[in-house]
């Protein structure tokens, strides 16, 4: 498997440990991590702190020359919030870890020309498939429903 992808699988892990959605996120620059994140909604009592905001602000500020050699993982298909960001810093290529639970903007992403890579992770789909089975009312709220 994809080292990026199990980091990104291992910070998912992380949040549901910390009683949060497991969904994580790293950013590669390089061929190393320079930022790792999951969703910290529920941890944090934030209306932002998804997996992939919390892994770019980890990284921290980042030339937009950086932003644009990088490649962002996340192990669900982003959302509109979280698209728009990779969009924002132009960051080409976003690998996805599955979209069978969730499916963000993908066709508007790649109309500005971001590259898509969808695994269809088993054990993403299983993370996501349990918890949404286990917790709707906490899955609703973070995608806005």
């Amino acid at each position: 498997m994809d080292p990026f992808l199990e980091a990104a699988i291992e910070e998912a892990e992380l949040g549901l440990k910390e009683g949060g959605i497991p969904i994580g996120s790293v950013l590669v620059l390089d061929g190393r991590i320079i930022g790792r994140g999951h969703n910290r909604r529920v941890q944090r009592g934030s209306a932002i702190l998804h997996a992939e905001m919390d892994c770019i602000e980890n990284a921290g500020r980042l030339s937009a020359k950086e932003y644009q050699r990088a490649t962002l993982y996340s192990t669900l298909s982003p959302c509109d919030m979280c698209s728009g960001t990779a969009l924002l810093y132009k960051i080409p290529k976003i690998i996805i870890g599955e979209n069978k639970t969730f499916q963000g903007p993908e066709n508007y992403v790649r109309s500005h020309g971001t590259e898509l890579v969808i695994v269809q992770n088993p054990k993403c789909i299983q993370l996501m498939e349990d918890f949404i089975k286990n917790h709707p009312e906490l899955w609703n709220e973070d995608i806005g429903v």
